[in-house]
């Protein structure tokens, strides 16, 4: 999770069928954020954007790991000394977190943010990290020694120099307590965008359920799919941007927390789910998994489905998805 690192506004209402469609778009935890509602003027439009911004702020102040004073930076501080005692809501996201682990069988993992940052994907690292750089840079990553204590409610992280970073969940999460939020508001329809964790309710103005266009990495210009999301949330992870290429091998900035090596052979990948917490949780997942392999896990999910693209291009889905449908 990043820190504020800026805060700007630009605000937009359309007007159809006696109601206007508002939209806001700010630079929130570092990265962007855009809130859409239907609702009945601007004035409304602005009290629940303001809502939403007080909602990220507040979660922020729990969860980031940049800001020193937040229950999260108080467990890392205190790894291999001692248990943190943490609220509820703190207690509880730490919890599903570490359900997504044992899922995925590590793929995902909140303690990554104890790894050597050993790779550079910024143009500036022209040979790779050593065997034994790799395998150092991952020593204090294992969410099996993140221990929980109901009873305590505290939070304990068994070796020194161990963090937790919650960033590939949280924003996930705060996607789905503004939408949670808006609603108990009074807020019937809209849409949360959180840096790409996308969560929906309601329909558009005109009656319409919202849309997302799904587009190859491949061939950015190409959308090759747009899907309905009637209440529900959908994340993509890619890695086609940020990436590096050793010995012909292209090696993606999404790690596998594992191991220290760069994922392989997937460039894109978007889970549809009920809640964005989870579709944000297993996009990176699935991306250290594999095609195989986490076609085969979101298989097994009631509820999930997923589009993964490989790094030729190819298209798989998870078997709840037909492309021809959508196209």
């Amino acid at each position: 999770m990043k820190k504020i690192v800026s805060l700007f506004f630009l605000s937009m209402a359309f007007v159809s069928y006696g109601q206007i469609t508002y939209k806001k778009k700010l630079s929130m935890l570092g990265s962007p954020f855009e809130i859409t509602v239907i609702c009945k003027d601007t004035v409304q439009g602005n009290y629940f954007a303001d809502l939403a911004v007080a909602e990220v702020k507040r979660i922020e102040n729990l969860i980031s790991d940049w800001i020193p004073t937040t229950q999260i930076s108080q467990v890392n501080k205190n790894a291999g000394i001692q248990p943190i005692k943490v609220n509820q809501e703190v207690y509880d996201l730490v919890g599903r977190a570490i359900k997504v682990s044992q899922i995925t069988s590590g793929a995902f993992d909140i303690s990554y943010a104890s790894m050597d940052k050993i790779w550079k994907f910024d143009g500036s690292m022209k040979v790779m990290p050593t065997e034994e750089a790799i395998k150092k840079s991952v020593s204090k990553i294992g969410y099996k020694n993140i221990i929980l204590d109901p009873k305590e409610q505290t939070i304990y992280l068994k070796m020194q120099g161990m963090k937790l970073g919650l960033g590939g969940i949280g924003q996930g999460y705060i996607a789905d307590k503004v939408k949670e939020l808006l609603i108990s508001k009074g807020c019937t329809s809209g849409i949360v965008n959180v840096s790409g964790d996308i969560n929906t309710w309601g329909k558009q103005s005109g009656g319409k359920p919202w849309t997302v266009a799904i587009v190859n990495p491949m061939n950015k210009n190409k959308v090759f799919a747009t899907f309905p999301l009637e209440n529900s949330a959908v994340e993509t992870s890619g890695s086609y941007e940020k990436f590096v290429i050793f010995n012909g091998i292209r090696y993606s900035h999404i790690i596998d927390p594992r191991t220290g090596y760069p994922a392989q052979g997937v460039v894109s990948v978007s889970v549809f789910a009920k809640q964005t917490e989870i579709a944000d949780a297993l996009a990176t997942g699935i991306f250290v998994l594999g095609v195989e392999v986490g076609l085969d896990l979101v298989n097994q999910m009631k509820g999930i489905e997923c589009i993964i693209v490989d790094d030729k291009g190819k298209i798989h889905t998870s078997k709840g998805i037909d492309i021809k449908k959508f196209e």
